[in-house]
């Protein structure tokens, strides 16, 4: 008798099962996808979004559509609880799903300080169809005023944030400030020459970077750091630190560090052998993996795989994340930051190969 899957969230590691709903399907599995959006965006190029590189529709997956196509039933909700025990998912909206055999890839979202007064000019990293939503409101102001623009994170994310917003306001006819405010040390898990070149394109094109100390709280946009520092901007921009959703903490199972799923080698829970997940809200327990899309996409194979296999009695493959990945910054402006090994360089190259890259993992998963 065929089993009820359900897929809560359709990001990055849930590709290729999405993609093969209808043999699922073909089996006797009934396939449910619950996700807060029609759309899933590709983070990869959120932040070229955000310059004007691309539109929303070249970055972002159609998975309503793909979904329903196949025959699946699509669930536009989020997820707020999990009951493992009874096998059940809790919506917002109060009602609650349940399943035999569910894979999680919720993906995660940024760490917010204490935040006092109006948010409308608050926006964070994630999720990324918002940066879209900043992009005009930003660009919209730009044309009108003279506007100041804070970044909060020093990591990868923040650096992107920061040269594709300089790229966005361009040379327009009133003064911009772009600040990116890097915690107490810029890349701080990079390489000193990753550090040195990105910081050196970053202020090359106008973007000024602070290494003052961390961020407490946002009073009326006015910045409050550790360090007693106050800066005010009209837009703040958070890509801080990232954790997965509460609930796997909250239904007592089995959770990593950070409160992300554990999975062992299979992408699945030791606690309950019916619950998978992939990307940025697991765990891995053999080692800890970055928060990046690459692991998320070599799960991609393993995780369809392990969850058609469960479904049929069969055996399940393990996951087997790989050493080092491919790094490449979108600095805007056409130009990027390529690391891997002890191979590395900047400059239009480095953002050539990372667009050719990402449009052909477009290619292969869009529907529009």
């Amino acid at each position: 008798m065929g089993k009820h899957l359900v897929l809560a969230g359709g990001g990055h590691a849930h590709l290729v099962t999405l993609a093969h709903i209808s043999m699922l399907r073909s089996l006797g599995h009934l396939v449910t996808v619950i996700s807060p959006s029609d759309y899933y965006y590709y983070s990869g190029m959120g932040p070229g979004m955000l310059g004007g590189t691309y539109e929303p529709e070249q970055i972002r997956f159609a998975i309503r559509q793909q979904v329903e196509e196949q025959g699946g039933i699509f669930i536009r909700e989020a997820i707020t609880g999990l009951d493992p025990d009874h096998r059940r998912l809790q919506l917002a909206s109060g009602a609650s799903v349940e399943y035999d055999v569910v894979s999680f890839n919720t993906g995660s979202s940024v760490a917010l300080p204490e935040i006092i007064g109006d948010t409308a000019t608050i926006y964070t990293v994630k999720p990324i169809e918002r940066l879209y939503e900043a992009r005009r409101q930003i660009k919209d102001t730009a044309r009108r005023q003279a506007v100041t623009i804070a970044i909060v994170g020093g990591g990868p994310a923040g650096a992107e944030v920061a040269g594709n917003i300089r790229q966005l306001l361009g040379q327009g006819r009133h003064k911009t400030k772009v600040t990116l405010f890097a915690g107490r040390s810029f890349l701080a898990k990079f390489p000193d020459n990753v550090r040195r070149r990105t910081r050196n394109l970053l202020e090359k094109k106008g973007v000024i970077i602070h290494e003052y100390g961390y961020l407490q709280s946002i009073k009326d946009n006015t910045l409050i750091f550790d360090c007693g520092l106050v800066e005010h901007a009209d837009f703040i921009i958070l890509a801080t630190g990232v954790q997965p959703s509460p609930f796997f903490r909250q239904a007592g199972i089995a959770t990593g560090p950070d409160g992300g799923l554990l999975v062992n080698h299979y992408l699945q829970s030791p606690d309950y052998p019916e619950i998978f997940g992939g990307g940025d809200c697991i765990s891995f327990a053999p080692r800890p993996l970055d928060k990046v899309g690459v692991y998320a996409v070599r799960e991609n194979p393993i995780l369809f795989h392990n969850l058609k296999a469960f479904l049929e009695g069969e055996a399940l493959l393990a996951f087997e994340p790989g050493d080092d990945y491919l790094l490449i910054f979108n600095l805007g402006h056409h130009q990027g930051v390529l690391r891997r090994n002890r191979l590395f360089f900047t400059g239009r190259l480095a953002f050539w190969i990372k667009e050719w890259i990402d449009k052909r993992f477009m290619d292969k998963f869009q529907q529009v």
